[in-house]
């Protein structure tokens, strides 16, 4: 083709009349079909525009651009990707080799199997979410979990939202606004994302009364804050973080006399709450819910996803008449959480009725009893897999590593776990070899996440139960094309 000559795309008709986009046409729909076809046409025009315009200012011909790049096949197989692409979900699922087990950042507790078949008919009927099927009657969405969680806590009323800051922001909202809270200085804890103790009180209309030190808080401290304007006093468990050395807190069987004394309630943020001594399965032990209520605490929030193992949301237990005051705030409509979380959340209490089998069926807890002997074969079975289409560039070796519970809980306490090791091989000449595979993992058809340490890509086995053993090991080709 030479200067001069005109280029001629195919119109919009023509190409939604083919045969392969017709096929496009009855999958994705006309709409989205039409539109990505237009905007492929636009581009092709503007591309082949500046190369004319390229080409006539150096004097050459316009040479052989478009003969391919204008076809209707051509066309279509553009459009065919970019709907693929559009219609590719942005939430995906992930092999979690990081040695976390409840990462925040990958979705937290990995739901049971109950609970997944109730989210599942959820999602198909109709349910009683707000009806009471004995009465006829409207309902409260409370009562389908209440009574199971005044079982487990030994709390005298209960009530869910949507996650803990948010039961932690709408307790302080409901007694707290405009009144002083008083909380140790040691205890104004900041969590992922900055989300601050502080601010949350600010937001709710509440007024931090600071009392203590950073590592020495006395009972007369809190005694000494108390005044007419003081509404609360509360304790905020310091679930990722450790201060230690010459330090001093003020336990909970301590702190409720003097709130009892004056009239004053006492509130807990456990944070990632657990319904059971974590002890009895041979992990470090967390304070449960049950002993904080039993410790006199008259209010405590907690979170569901975390040791709970269950799906998203806050919950807040305690005093009844406490609870109904906090369940007339306006903003706990704001708050509160759908059909779904509530299907998923009532199986997973019903797995705690039955501790003894509790280890077995809730799946953060296998994860987190799983044994080490059970992750050490498992990696000497794929390592040489993983080495062989690594190739020489690679050296992987199975070795013993560390995980944590994570989202908070037990931040200094670690489990002791198997994985594999992947090192850049001596003389390798890969720029960033450990960065550029990590990428490649990164972007296999189930992303594989692990973690960058001490030269070292690392990929902790703890989470890669047997049962997803199989889907692992079939995509691990993807890493020698």
């Amino acid at each position: 083709m030479t200067t001069g000559q005109t280029v001629r795309l195919p119109s919009v008709d023509r190409i939604l009349g083919d045969a392969a986009c017709l096929a496009l046409i009855a999958h994705y729909g006309r709409v989205q079909t039409l539109a990505c076809a237009r905007a492929v046409l636009a581009e092709l025009r503007t591309a082949m525009l500046a190369e004319l315009r390229t080409a006539m200012l150096a004097g050459a011909g316009f040479g052989n651009f478009g003969e391919e790049g204008a076809s209707i096949a051509a066309i279509v197989a553009q459009v065919d990707e970019r709907l693929q692409s559009q219609a590719h979900p942005r939430l995906r699922p992930v092999f979690n080799l990081t040695g976390t087990v409840l990462h925040t950042n990958l979705g937290r507790a990995l739901l049971p199997d109950a609970a997944v078949q109730a989210v599942v008919e959820a999602l198909q009927w109709p349910m009683n979410l707000e009806f009471d099927l004995e009465t006829g009657k409207r309902g409260d969405r409370d009562d389908l979990v209440e009574e199971l969680l005044r079982e487990l806590t030994g709390a005298e009323a209960a009530t869910i939202v949507n996650n803990n800051a948010a039961a932690v922001l709408l307790m302080l909202n409901t007694l707290a606004q405009n009144k002083e809270v008083v909380v140790s200085r040691g205890e104004l804890v900041e969590i992922g994302g900055a989300f601050r103790i502080p601010d949350v009180m600010t937001r709710a209309g509440a007024v931090l009364r600071e009392v203590g030190s950073t590592n020495r808080t006395h009972l007369a401290d809190y005694a000494d804050a108390i005044n007419a304007q003081t509404s609360l006093l509360m304790k905020v468990h310091c679930s990722n973080y450790a201060i230690t050395g010459f330090t001093k807190s003020v336990e909970l069987d301590e702190l409720v006399p003097l709130a009892a004394q004056h009239g004053v309630p006492t509130a807990v943020d456990l944070g990632s709450g657990t319904l059971v001594d974590l002890a009895q399965y041979g992990l470090p032990h967390e304070t449960t819910v049950r002993e904080t209520i039993e410790a006199g605490a008259d209010l405590v929030t907690f979170s569901g996803d975390k040791l709970l193992g269950g799906p998203q949301c806050g919950v807040i237990v305690g005093r009844a008449d406490l609870i109904a005051k906090i369940k007339r705030n306006p903003l706990k409509r704001a708050l509160r959480v759908g059909k779904l979380t509530l299907a998923a959340l009532a199986p997973v209490l019903q797995l705690y009725r039955a501790p003894d089998l509790l280890a077995e069926r809730l799946t953060t807890l296998r994860l987190l009893t799983r044994p080490a002997c059970a992750m050490r074969a498992q990696a000497q079975t794929l390592l040489p897999l993983l080495q062989n289409v690594l190739g020489a560039a690679y050296v992987v070796s199975a070795e013993t590593v560390t995980s944590q519970i994570g989202s908070g809980a037990l931040p200094v306490d670690q489990l002791p776990s198997f994985g594999l090791a992947v090192r850049s091989a001596p003389g390798s000449r890969l720029s960033n070899p450990l960065g550029t595979l990590e990428q490649r993992l990164r972007a296999m058809p189930r992303p594989v996440i692990g973690r960058i340490g001490q030269d070292t890509l690392w990929l902790d086995l703890r989470c890669l139960e047997a049962a997803h053993e199989t889907a692992f090991i079939a995509q691990l080709a993807e890493l020698s094309a």
